[in-house]
């Protein structure tokens, strides 16, 4: 570290899932590599659905604090299907209005406490698989009728991002329970 500068960590905001959401999320990653699909696979530790991406930050106390500042209510919400975009695919979730109410307030909040943070658009979803290519398979395998159904959104998690020998390591600082 050189004098004068100050450690950052890569940070996000997040829902974890409990562990039936999550075995129907590698469930939908069975189902694409069954189907051919190869690339990078996000590990069943890392499935997630990313509220703020905060980025390089000194101070997880104060995105902590700013989190205990907006109230957080258990929120319902409903797997939609999957989603090929460039070459990644998504669990997509329907939009449900407490979960956008949530993460409106809190973004708010983050911005107030000058904590920067990613301002792209909203989208409620998990990130399956990158760099998708399909070599012993087509798209057009892919099924879409994976059902995950509805799910329960308990607790929204400060994350730690870091990068690891065999990929990125997430690990929790702090949460609040709805």
């Amino acid at each position: 570290m050189k004098a004068g500068r100050a450690y950052c960590m890569r940070l996000f905001i997040a829902i974890n899932f409990e562990e039936n959401v999550t075995d129907a999320l590698t469930d939908v990653q069975e189902e694409l590599r069954a189907c051919g699909a190869e690339g990078n696979y996000t590990r069943r530790e890392n499935l997630h659905l990313t509220l703020a991406f905060i980025g390089d930050y000194g101070n997880p106390d104060e995105v902590l604090d700013v989190m205990r500042e907006v109230p957080f209510r258990p929120v319902t919400i409903e797997y939609e299907g999957l989603q090929h975009y460039r070459d990644m695919y998504f669990a997509r979730f329907k939009s449900s209005p407490g979960l956008e109410s949530y993460v409106r307030r809190l973004r708010r909040a983050l911005a107030e406490h000058d904590i920067p943070f990613d301002k792209k658009k909203f989208m409620p979803h998990v990130t399956l698989i990158r760099k998708v290519s399909f070599l012993n398979g087509t798209q057009d395998d892919v099924p879409d009728d994976s059902m995950l159904g509805e799910v329960m959104a308990n607790r929204v998690s400060l994350m730690l991002s870091e990068r690891g020998k065999h990929g990125m390591i997430y690990t929790e600082l702090g949460g609040i329970d709805g």
